[in-house]
């Protein structure tokens, strides 16, 4: 098995051939516990990650929890109608403060009943008599936090770069859907016994649609009419087109031109989050990686205002839980294969196809280069 410098190396190399003839990554990067550890410390520390929808925090006092690596956070909207990322550790002793969502009007420590306010701030501590304790200057440690066409995103690192500044021309594709302006209906949260990096290329590749999804998406999204959208420095994007005589699925935002109401736009934001956008629907998956070989995914649908009914709604998400199904088979059965000695690199698709691992691989082979980690 190869160490990580020659990993890096394989890795740098594929990102740079040349454009008529990319290659896919050997299996052993999606099966080898030191490469997800050496992502975890760069790649996905340092990325942004979608939380969810900002509609799912109404009010203040509205909160979720996760966990991102190793650090579990309570998202939450504060009296100033501000969302915050803050630390869901008890300042006293670590004791997790939350676990999943709600609204609150103070978050309470199960342990010793500390008590904080919903911007995180200490306001109760009680028989505490410390010399070296000021309640005033006690609060939960915040994250970076990000929303963006109504997603929220956080970031872990001290200083990240601002996550809008690397979406310029996404921003562009998706601002005719008004993208800000969806409602959440559904949200769900599954573990798929895959690595993440497969599910952000199965998800934003065109080339398995007709295969993997027959019934489901073929009659609407066949292969053959996808075409590759914008990428940039923080994102990959293609389009996956109607067949015309096939009626558009919502009218959606009156900006939207007839071309944008008769495909689908899917884009990932790196490195961890994947999405669909079309005129009236919009799902995400969320991914947590667990490890090598395990991902949480939280997937959510919002539709655009009022544009569809009821039971529309519930069959569209009937039937993205079914794709979401289809694909998790495939990938979980990758997995498996992967491990395999004879797992070798094998040539992409062209770039209609298959362009955006391409750029996957571009946004990894650049962001997984810090000094002294690749040993």
């Amino acid at each position: 098995m190869a160490n990580l410098n020659e990993m890096f190396k394989t890795l740098k190399a594929t990102a740079s051939l040349p454009d008529d003839s990319p290659m896919s990554l050997p299996g052993y990067f999606y099966t080898t516990p030191e490469f997800f550890e050496f992502e975890k410390n760069t790649i996905l520390h340092q990325g942004w990650h979608c939380i969810g929808r900002a509609d799912e925090l109404s009010n203040a006092g509205d909160f979720i929890t996760t966990k991102i690596l190793n650090e579990p956070l309570i998202i939450a909207r504060g009296d100033d109608g501000k969302i915050r990322a803050m630390s869901n550790v008890c300042r006293h002793r670590g004791m997790q403060l939350m676990e999943g969502s709600g609204n609150t009007k103070r978050f309470v420590c199960s342990y010793h009943a500390w008590s904080y306010a919903r911007d995180g701030q200490l306001v109760r501590a009680a028989n505490m008599e410390n010399a070296n304790f000021d309640i005033k200057s006690c609060r939960l440690p915040e994250f970076s936090t990000e929303i963006w066409r109504g997603f929220i995103y956080v970031n872990l690192s001290e200083n990240p770069e601002p996550l809008v500044s690397q979406l310029g021309l996404l921003d562009d594709l998706l601002s005719p859907y008004e993208t800000q302006e969806f409602r959440i209906v559904h949200v769900a949260q599954e573990q798929w016994a895959c690595n993440w990096k497969c599910l952000v290329e199965n998800f934003m590749e065109g080339y398995h649609l007709s295969v993997v999804h027959p019934e489901t998406l073929r009659g609407y999204t066949p292969t053959e009419l996808c075409t590759k959208g914008p990428s940039g420095k923080g994102f990959t994007s293609y389009h996956a087109n109607y067949p015309d005589d096939t009626p558009a699925r919502g009218h959606g935002s009156h900006k939207l031109t007839p071309q944008q109401r008769h495909r689908s736009s899917l884009f990932s934001i790196f490195p961890i989050q994947v999405a669909s956008q079309s005129a009236s629907l919009l799902v995400s998956l969320a991914l947590r990686p667990v490890n090598v070989e395990r991902v949480d995914v939280r997937w959510t649908m919002s539709v655009y205002k009022d544009d569809l009914d009821e039971q529309t709604i519930a069959d569209r998400i009937a039937l993205w839980a079914q794709v979401n199904q289809e694909d998790r088979v495939k990938l979980e059965k990758l997995q498996v294969s992967l491990a395999s000695s004879k797992a070798f690199a094998g040539p992409l698709a062209s770039d209609d196809f298959e362009g955006t691992i391409r750029d996957f691989h571009k946004y990894l082979a650049a962001n997984g280069n810090q000094p002294n980690t690749a040993h």
